[in-house]
């Protein structure tokens, strides 16, 4: 996986592309964890160049998010499409977290 990250309002933005299966799985997990090291609690993870993920990959951002509520923060998801979207709406995470088209729609509040 590669990342990328930036800014918009109060909401740090990472940017992912590329597979999150078992063996990638834990990039997420430390580029989210390198985030929050850095004072970010307010999360958005851009999807839009991830084409597929697995229950590794549902696992990376499951334990990320729970490290994000023990400080106060929140990881919302944009950019779902294709595959993704289905394991997201499948799983239930759809239901468990806030989805949006784009990172700037993530970042209003």
């Amino acid at each position: 996986m590669e990342f990328t990250t930036n800014k918009i309002g109060g909401y740090a933005v990472l940017e992912a592309s590329g597979r999150m299966d078992a063996v990638t799985a834990g990039e997420f997990e430390k580029a989210c964890g390198e985030l929050m090291d850095a004072g970010e609690t307010r999360i958005v993870a851009d999807l839009t160049g991830v084409d597929y993920i697995s229950s590794a990959g549902l696992r990376s951002i499951l334990s990320s998010a729970k490290k994000l509520r023990g400080m106060s923060g929140e990881i919302r998801f944009c950019g779902l499409t294709g595959m993704v979207n289905d394991v997201f709406t499948v799983s239930g995470f759809a239901a468990m977290f806030k989805l949006f088209d784009t990172a700037a729609d993530a970042a209003q509040d």
